[in-house]
């Protein structure tokens, strides 16, 4: 074949050195816009899988990579005042220029063309092409002539950025976080080879606006950012080798992917790869590492089929197959990464101590979790879990161990949780006339007994037609009161937990059959008249509520008060209101459900405006030393739907009528919504209304495992962990937990306690112990 690679960077050189060695038949040529071993930038970094991937496919450029490559453990943070530094966390770190130079070098022992000083503006300059391989970077011509067929997706990410560079040598990859009177600038600074550290200095659009910094020329930026960091530089300079640059040479990062990689243009097949395909922030530093494992994954699918001009179709469009989820992946580490950067200050830098900054800044791409972070320092995160857990107020003597976060006690108003686990309202559709029976009396009561600090019952219904089915939950009668008493007794009687009602009504969703049934299907007998904020029905096929009027909306608003006198009459110890998943008072908050003209539609202030007088009403008839909390829906996955902002807004509303916390959930509010999947993918809500609203929250949504909710909390992201599924298929699933990351201090029920000893040895035995 005859292959030209477009861009002579780390994916055009490796894979063209790759290919070379697989098959030195091929003619393969390079082409560069730059000269002979010339080339822009600082220091890139490697994972260590890439590394082992390089070893196996050229052994050659590995090793001499390796012997240039600089390595360090530890990161050190520089935060208010303090020096904090972990260690175990393993980079390795190599100059761009030197990287380059090994590829240009290897290419050359092997054969590969060369071509430098030539801007290739076209695919069509090739025409004797087979191959066509587009690792032009990220302003790539080729995919930009083509973009109809590869479909770039481009989001310009809010934050400035200026790559720098010291002769400042730092032992570990550190992190300088400054206050200005405009915000807060943040360096990452790592050493790359036995010369030089990279310097990038990043901030907000709104700090790099106030400074003036996009009227200075490139040295006025140098100077405020040596200036500012003057601290950590100890009297080094700072430098740049982005010349070329035009003005002050402040960057914004653009994240990039496209829905194709690959095109036939007639004469050549032409594939995109490294930048010119995608991008990841370098707050993880994996954009030359993306670029390596494109090329050889490229190169192994042609090694797979042939290195035949007539496999070419086929190996591209396996190779784009494989790569785009290794990518998504980690971009969507990346994504987490960056985010945490753009928002570092009014978020966490502003609000969390130190310690706790530290945590959060390590977990910020979700990648590193709580017990990996054991793996790599032991000693520091049980110094950490010793921290958290004195703050958590537990007493803890001479070398004793601390508990992981999850199994810290919290407390809100006069009630104190044993740990951090919630069990989440389940609905179980198997009431009699909205009473909860002996099935709900075991279910509830197992998973107190199963560890659990907090266990709500099901959203129970505040009126006959409320409920969502015929099998809802009420509390509108003497005789539920009593069935609830029940529970709650026997709750309090049997375990440490605390029992939680969920007050709610069903609006628009309501008159609906059982889950085995049919979810969201309506009684084909039986129903009853439906109310919401607009008459906006959930299902298209679906019952027209009707548009609440002042009456409807005193009857609900005396509704809720009678339910929550109840709920306090059975002894419970938590209340929430649920204002979440398009049920009634959601029904007000979002404006896809919400189309009213009056004083309760339209703005944030008037949407939220009756959801707040049931709160009001409803913490006024609840006791004062128990906490109330709100379920909100805080995105509803739908274009010109709620997003988290408009949540953080209701939000602190909320709070100040005196809600406790906030219980983070989302959608389900329209039918048609298109939630993004994924481990943990609700916490972010968590996260945002915590630590910019501060007020409490609770997590929800794909969170399955005790290391989940160790770092959830951990880094302050909630407060409270609340799990659904788990809890149905394993209702001692705190107690399991437990034993499962070797906590034997959590209590058993008594009757249990010959189990316990057995299933801790089992364990043992499982993961290979004695």
């Amino acid at each position: 074949m005859r292959i030209v690679c477009i861009g002579g960077g780390p994916a055009g050189l490796y894979f063209g050195l790759l290919m070379k060695k697989l098959h030195p038949a091929h003619s393969v040529t390079v082409v560069e816009r730059n000269r002979p071993y010339d080339t822009f930038g600082w220091g890139v970094v490697f994972s260590d899988a890439t590394m082992e991937a390089m070893r196996t496919w050229d052994a050659e450029t590995a090793t001499e990579i390796e012997t240039s490559f600089n390595h360090w453990d530890d990161i050190e943070l520089l935060f208010k005042g303090t020096r904090q530094r972990t260690t175990g966390h393993g980079f390795v770190g190599i100059g761009r220029k030197k990287l380059l130079n090994i590829l240009q070098r290897r290419c050359e022992a092997l054969g590969v063309e060369l071509v430098f000083d030539r801007e290739a503006g076209s695919d069509l300059e090739f025409p004797g092409a087979d191959l066509i391989v587009a690792a032009d970077g990220f302003n790539s011509k080729i995919r930009n002539r083509y973009a109809d067929v590869f479909q770039p997706d481009l989001v310009v990410r809010p934050n400035r950025y200026i790559w720098l560079g010291t002769n400042k040598l730092f032992d570990a990859f550190t992190f300088d976080f400054r206050k200005t009177r405009h915000g807060w600038f943040q360096a990452h600074i790592y050493k790359f080879d036995d010369q030089t550290s990279t310097f990038i200095v990043e901030t907000t659009e709104k700090a790099y606006e106030k400074h003036g910094l996009g009227a200075m020329d490139q040295q006025g930026s140098i100077d405020f950012c040596q200036n500012l960091f003057s601290e950590v530089l100890e009297g080094a300079s700072l430098m740049t080798n982005a010349r070329h640059l035009r003005g002050s040479a402040w960057l914004n990062f653009n994240r990039l992917i496209c829905g194709k990689w690959s095109h036939f243009n007639g004469n050549s097949h032409v594939v995109l790869m490294g930048d010119a395909a995608h991008t990841a922030h370098f707050a993880i530093g994996s954009g030359t590492k993306l670029a390596i494992d494109d090329a050889i994954e490229l190169a192994r699918q042609f090694d797979l089929y042939g290195h035949r001009k007539d496999r070419i179709a086929q190996v591209l469009h396996d190779y784009e197959e494989i790569r785009r989820v290794d990518v998504a992946r980690i971009q969507n580490a990346a994504r987490n990464a960056m985010e945490w950067f753009e928002v570092v200050g009014r978020r966490y830098a502003d609000t969390l101590p130190p310690e706790q900054f530290l945590y959060s800044m390590l977990t910020r791409s979700q990648r590193i979790s709580h017990e990996n972070l054991r793996l790599r320092d032991k000693t520091w995160l049980e110094g950490y879990e010793r921290w958290f857990a004195n703050r958590a107020g537990c007493a803890i003597g001479g070398n004793a161990p601390a508990p992981p976060p999850m199994f810290t006690p919290y407390t809100l108003r006069g009630v104190t949780l044993p740990n951090r686990v919630v069990v989440s309202p389940m609905a179980m559709y198997s009431a009699t006339d909205g009473r909860p029976d002996d099935f709900h009396l075991v279910h509830l009561g197992s998973r107190a007994m199963g560890g659990a600090g907090l266990v709500f019952g099901e959203m129970t219904c505040v009126s006959p037609d409320a409920r969502i089915t015929p099998g809802c939950l009420g509390l509108w009668n003497d005789e539920q009161t009593a069935a609830w008493k029940r529970i709650v007794d026997f709750i309090h009687g049997n375990s440490q937990a605390k029992a939680g009602i969920q007050l709610g009504h069903a609006g628009a969703k309501g008159a609906t059959k059982l889950a085995w049934e049919g979810i969201d299907q309506p009684l084909e007998t039986g129903g009853w008249p439906l109310i919401s904020a607009s008459a906006q029905p959930y299902k298209k096929d679906g019952q027209i509520p009707k548009t609440m009027d002042r009456a409807d909306m005193d009857r609900v608003l005396a509704d809720f008060v009678a339910a929550a006198k109840r709920a306090a009459a059975t002894g419970a110890d938590w209340l929430e209101l649920h204002c979440a998943h398009g049920y009634l008072l959601s029904s007000f908050l979002s404006p896809l459900t919400n189309r009213r003209s009056d004083e309760y539609g339209g703005s944030h202030e008037n949407r939220a405006r009756y959801p707040l007088e049931v709160f009001r009403a409803v913490r006024a008839s609840w006791p004062q030393d128990k906490p109330i909390s709100v379920r909100l829906s805080c995105h509803d996955w739908v274009e010109g739907g709620n997003t988290p902002e408009d949540a953080a807004i209701f939000a602190a509303l909320f709070k100040d009528a005196g809600a406790d916390l906030i219980d983070c959930s989302s959608g389900q509010v329209w039918e048609d919504d298109q939630p993004v999947y994924g481990r943990l993918y609700q916490t972010p809500f968590s996260d945002k209304i915590r630590n910019e609203i501060d007020i409490s929250t609770i997590a929800v949504g794909a969170i399955s495992e005790a290391d989940h909710v160790n770092s959830i909390i951990a880094a302050g992201r909630a407060d409270l962990c609340a799990l659904a599924r788990p809890h149905l298929a394993d209702p001692s699933w705190t107690l399991h937990e437990a034993a499962r990351i070797g906590i034997k201090t959590v209590p058993w029920p008594k009757q249990y306690l010959s189990g316990k000893a057995q299933y801790e040895t089992n364990l043992m035995r499982a993961a290979g112990g004695k």
